[in-house]
């Protein structure tokens, strides 16, 4: 597993947008008419909404709170420093965390069978093999230290226990988060768009022209806020 885990480790950034991708695989659906009734559609939204929004305000907090510098070098699993501060003291991997709730969110908004049933336990199972193959890594770089952490923190399962105290002791960096995330947070905002108006016809009173300009509409702002940020951090005008 650790084996497997360094080769998609090397390639972990095109696997969150192939996994995007893949939401608009034709599929049986989650949610129907015949069970649900005509109102159907709503519980895919708002359920899909709720998860994946949580996924993101997870990554959120982890990151403007204390982020780990564990991005990898030349291709490999690397980290500067055990970080065991802010969500990482009630989690051993939020941003997987996040990252699976985003993906199984909005697997539930696109209203897919497949994707919740078939592509999220694939993904779960790459995860784990990346999560063993970074454990590998910090036990033999930081040794004792990080067998004390595994030992009161969970590798998946959040603790709420003093949750409160971590966010009055420390100061939230809302410019880092944004800076680290502007990437994420662009595609994952244009794939709910495309899902909510694609995929629900019912939320622009199957108005093609309503739909088209929502569309234009959305899609432009979140180019024109993406563009912003990427010059801003580019400039050097925003730093963290």
């Amino acid at each position: 597993m650790i084996a497997i885990g360094n080769f998609f480790f090397r390639y972990r950034n095109w696997l969150f947008i192939i996994l995007y991708l893949l939401l608009f695989l034709p599929s049986p659906p989650l949610f129907t008419g015949n069970v649900f009734g005509p109102g159907f559609y709503k519980y895919p939204i708002i359920l899909g909404l709720l998860i994946t929004v949580s996924g993101q305000l997870i990554r959120g907090a982890t990151i403007g709170l204390a982020y780990i510098i564990r991005g990898g070098k030349e291709g490999k699993v690397y980290a500067e420093q055990l970080v065991t501060t802010g969500i990482f003291s009630h989690c051993r991997n939020p941003l997987y965390v996040g990252n699976v709730l985003m993906l199984l969110g909005v697997g539930v908004l696109s209203n897919s069978l497949i994707y919740v049933a078939v592509v999220m336990p694939v993904f779960l199972l790459i995860y784990q093999a990346i999560v063993l193959a970074e454990e590998n890594f910090l036990r033999n770089k930081f040794g004792q230290a990080f067998n004390d952490y595994c030992s009161r923190v969970n590798r998946w399962i959040p603790s709420l226990k003093g949750i409160g105290t971590t966010f009055r002791s420390m100061h939230f960096k809302w410019k880092r988060w944004i800076l680290k995330e502007h990437t994420t947070q662009f595609i994952w905002l244009v794939g709910i768009t495309l899902i909510l108006l694609l995929k629900y016809p019912q939320l622009t009173d199957y108005d093609e022209r309503k739909r088209n300009t929502l569309l234009a509409v959305i899609l432009g702002a979140l180019v024109v806020l993406y563009a912003t940020v990427r010059y801003l951090k580019k400039s050097g005008r925003w730093k963290e």
